[in-house]
């Protein structure tokens, strides 16, 4: 830490007890690394006080900081009772009075007078408008940014009288009131005070700092370089040029320290990496090139907090670890299930009859929870998406969940004070599970905002809505993070940019060196242009941008080695662009620099088609199957041999999942269950004008029944696709009917045999001594007779395809391999079993598919153009015995897609 060292090397020579120094600093960062060197110093007195320029400011003022959310809850009673127009609740009052308050403070900080400042503001609007014919309709947005800025000449005023009485005072009230007490502080004061690393100085730190000099009360110790010092093009050195032609800054006193750092050889290597979070993977080689394994001189710098937790994945061999820049508590699950639980509230508010199934999961998912509730959510879940429930009623709601711990939560609140009360409640309840120490500081660190919030919400007597308390909590949440416990003074350290300052490394790594991370550029949130700013000399994005490249330079310019990583990939609000930072050096500077471009290879994965050797235990379970074969399964291994071996050798299912739009196999499964209802009834029967007709009418009503079969809920074909969904199948099923009513009406005779017919034990012989054989089971959807012959029908949701067997000697051993001929060896299939039961022997026989897609067309019978059933069977026999062999391994069938 070289100019640590330097300051403490200085300050020993003035004066060997330290304890007479008061040394302020822009951070409390560098204090403990001051104690390490005074320790190696060997000094045993007193230790010097410790300030922040900030706590000076606060201590001269003499005035209770107030801010955040008791400052909002004040400010908002102290508005309500001006009966200002438009008379804001507070949800919208904090839609605006954030960003006015930080303008606030920066007109008491900068400006001579914030009075000047709103003044200016309201006659600018009022000039505009006299340009303007505006009429009187308030709602045009110059006219009402006129009646803002009145209403903010005559509220500020009021706010600041009110907050005084109180003795509070907001950052630039603060500033403020020590302005008027700085000489006086300066003349009286018996301390001596160390101005230690500073850039920027607000007017009044710069006044604190110039009258403790005159006063012979103060030294300085800055930290800036020839390279950014000397050159006025560099915005680097803005602040500190400026600083340096104080009148304090004489022969008497020097300017300490202007340094020539920079220019010394140094390494520097920048990375152009395709993809954000890629930047991480980068680091172990970057760590390879450091010759200090313990990494004690070394800092990697994330200009993005959300890379903290890729970049910790990498470092995880990496002994000794600080981090000081804390994990944001938004990003944990807890925070994300709380959000999740105010967004549910919100859909309440618009729907209070069901819930929508992705509003309740995430809660449910990402809560702790103990043992029983996880029971509870287990079989909730597998009922929804068994029964394919999209929008859950309350009243199922509580049937299936009502025992769960925190089910009140799930439920619509009639006031968003109980509902604080009841996260409270659920927060100290859930300190009791087992759960990790990161989850338990989470929900600590939530118990404590809803506490906090509750007791600032106590004193006033206005309506908090739950909108307007998700938005305190938001605030607090996202201002707070949670602390690593680490070894600051050994091995790596982790840090933001403005943790640096003050601090020197030989080794830094930065990621996301883009524009608009360094610096953030023009993104300033203010209701103040930016020629009125410049006026009144208010902070703007430019000042902000020297005050970056300040911290960008000053923390390089004593490095060795600097390796400069940015995201050159544009997705998002990421424009791929590189810092203006890396160009100055690049163009200016005369250390020779490497170039490297890391690409994220988008190049397919190349992999090796699954296979499954016939193990003992598979060709067990193989002679198993031969008890019981389905046409299906075959279809399914000429499909994909692995999804055979996974659903019928181990039996493994696909997890239900819930459908919001219905899928393709439950449209089918829609239109079979509604024709089987309807054609159930007429088994047996000669088919009448009268049936049919009547089962036309009726088709709403067999449809509701198919849906009570499906499980599903009649409010799911309400709306959307699936109402869509259910009249195309109330139009295939009235395409159905029509056609046999037309067979009827022409004369022919129609008989429904059997529907949904189950056979089973329909034994086939795989060899030529018949002794090994398979038996086939399975269902026949409708058996009827036309005119004497019988017919097999198939329903598919599928167009018919390839249902011409064109089978000979030449091609009977490979035949049925070709998964296009799935839908006639189905139909195979069924002809032999029909032909092996013996309640339809002697009658012709007829096979066939009846296509939903194509329903007007009637049924597609099989054909055999060349060979009969028994060469198809043998066809089947093959493939069988493939499946049987155990010298062949169950490989997977990749498809390939043909762009």
């Amino acid at each position: 830490m070289k100019f640590l060292n330097k300051i403490i090397k200085e300050l020993l020579a003035q004066n060997t007890d330290l304890s007479a120094f008061n040394i302020v600093l822009p951070g409390k960062r560098p204090i403990v690394f001051i104690r390490q060197i005074l320790e190696e110093n060997n000094y045993s007195g007193f230790l010097p006080n410790f300030f922040t320029i900030e706590e000076l400011i606060d201590r001269i003022a003499g005035k209770q900081p107030i801010q955040g959310i008791a400052l909002w809850l004040f400010s908002f009673d102290v508005y309500k009772k001006l009966n200002l127009i438009p008379k804001d609740d507070f949800s919208d009052f904090l839609k605006w009075f954030p960003t006015l308050q930080k303008d606030w403070d920066d007109m008491l900080k900068f400006s001579e007078s914030d009075q000047v400042v709103l003044q200016y503001m309201f006659d600018e609007e009022r000039i505009k408008e006299w340009a303007q014919d505006l009429g009187d309709d308030e709602d045009v947005p110059r006219k009402k940014f006129l009646n803002f800025w009145r209403n903010m000449n005559a509220f500020l005023p009021v706010l600041k009288e009110k907050l005084n009485e109180k003795n509070w005072a907001t950052s630039g009230m603060i500033h403020e009131s020590a302005k008027t007490k700085i000489i006086d502080f300066a003349k009286n004061t018996s301390e001596h005070f160390v101005f230690c690393g500073f850039n920027a100085f607000t007017p009044v730190e710069e006044k604190l700092v110039r009258s403790l000099l005159q006063w012979n009360k103060a030294q300085c110790f800055f930290q800036a370089d020839h390279y950014y010092f000397d050159d006025e093009r560099q915005e680097a050195g803005k602040f500190l040029r400026n600083h340096k032609l104080w009148k304090e800054f004489n022969d008497s006193r020097a300017f300490n320290w202007i340094e020539d750092d920079f220019n010394q050889p140094k390494n520097i290597k920048i990375y152009e990496v395709s993809g954000n979070v890629t930047q991480t993977k980068i680091l172990p080689e970057i760590f390879k090139e450091i010759e200090n394994k313990t990494y004690s001189n070394t800092a990697v710098v994330l200009l993005d907090e959300n890379l903290l937790p890729a970049s910790l994945d990498v470092m995880y061999d990496i002994e000794n670890l600080n981090i000081t820049m804390g994990f944001p508590l938004k990003n944990l699950s807890f925070s994300n299930a709380v959000k999740q639980l105010f967004f549910l509230q919100k859909q309440l508010e618009k729907n209070k009859s069901s819930y929508y199934y992705r509003d309740i999961f995430p809660i449910l998912e990402e809560l702790p929870k103990s043992f029983e509730d996880e029971q509870f959510i287990i079989d909730f879940k597998s009922k929804i998406e068994e029964r394919n429930i999209v929008y859950i009623p309350q009243k199922l709601l509580k049937e299936l969940l009502g025992s769960l711990s925190y089910f009140k939560l799930l439920q619509k609140t009639d006031s968003a004070g109980r509902y604080l009360d009841m996260l409270i409640d659920f927060c100290k309840k859930i300190k009791w599970l087992e759960i990790d120490d990161i989850q338990y500081e989470n929900v600590s660190h939530f118990e404590n905002a809803f506490r906090i919030i509750k007791n600032q919400i106590g004193p006033y007597d206005f309506e908090i809505k739950m909108e307007t308390l998700e938005i305190l909590i938001n605030q607090y949440i996202n201002s707070e993070s949670i602390d690593f416990q680490g070894e600051p003074l050994r091995g790596l350290q982790v840090m933001g940019l403005l943790e640096t300052r003050l601090l020197n490394f030989e080794n830094v790594i930065m990621l996301s060196v883009n524009e608009g991370k360094l610096p953030l550029g023009n993104s300033q949130n203010t209701y103040i242009p930016f020629d009125i700013r410049k006026f009144f000399d208010l902070h703007t994005f430019l000042e902000n941008d020297s005050i970056y490249a300040y911290h960008f330079y000053r923390l390089i310019q004593d490095a060795e080695n600097v390796h400069l990583l940015f995201n050159a990939l544009s997705s998002g609000v990421n424009t791929g662009e590189k810092s203006r930072f890396i160009t100055q050096i690049e163009m200016e500077s005369s250390h020779a620099i490497d170039h490297l471009i890391i690409e994220n290879s988008s190049e397919p994965i190349l992999t090796e088609p699954i296979e499954i050797p016939k193990t003992q235990i598979v060709l067990e379970r193989l002679e198993k199957w031969k008890e019981k074969v389905a046409a299906s399964h075959l279809t399914s291994y000429l499909y994909n041999p692995i999804d055979f071996y996974l659903s019928k050798i181990l039996n493994t299912s696909e997890t239900d999942e819930i459908e919001e739009e219905l899928s393709i196999r439950n449209y089918g499964n829609l239109v079979h269950y509604s024709l089987q209802e309807i054609y159930e009834v007429f088994k047996g029967k000669l088919l009448k004008e009268s049936d049919l007709q009547k089962s036309i009418k009726r088709i709403d009503q067999y449809i509701d029944t198919a849906v009570e079969k499906l499980k599903h809920q009649p409010e799911f074909y309400e709306k959307g696709m699936n109402y869509i969904h259910r009249a195309i199948a109330k139009k295939v099923i009235e395409n159905v009917l029509n056609h046999d009513l037309e067979l009827v009406k022409n004369g022919n005779k129609l008989e429904i045999i059997d529907i949904e017919k189950r056979f089973e034990n329909v034994d086939f012989y795989i060899d030529e001594n018949k002794t090994d054989k398979i038996s086939f089971f399975g269902f026949i959807d409708r058996i009827d007779r036309l005119n004497g012959t019988l017919r097999i029908i198939d329903y598919k949701t599928a167009k018919i395809k390839n249902l011409s067997v064109k089978i000979d000697q030449d091609n009977v051993d490979s035949y049925f391999h070709n998964s296009d001929r799935k839908q006639a060896l189905q139909l195979c299939i069924y002809q032999y079993v029909v032909q092996n039961l013996p309640e339809f022997w002697g009658f012709p026989i007829e096979t066939g598919i009846w296509s939903f897609a194509e329903a007007r067309k009637g049924v597609a019978s099989l054909q055999f153009d060349k060979g009969n059933i028994d060469d198809a069977m043998e066809a089947v026999k093959n493939l069988i015995l493939e499946i049987l062999n155990p010298d062949l391994t169950f490989i997977e069938n990749i498809k390939s897609y043909n762009s």
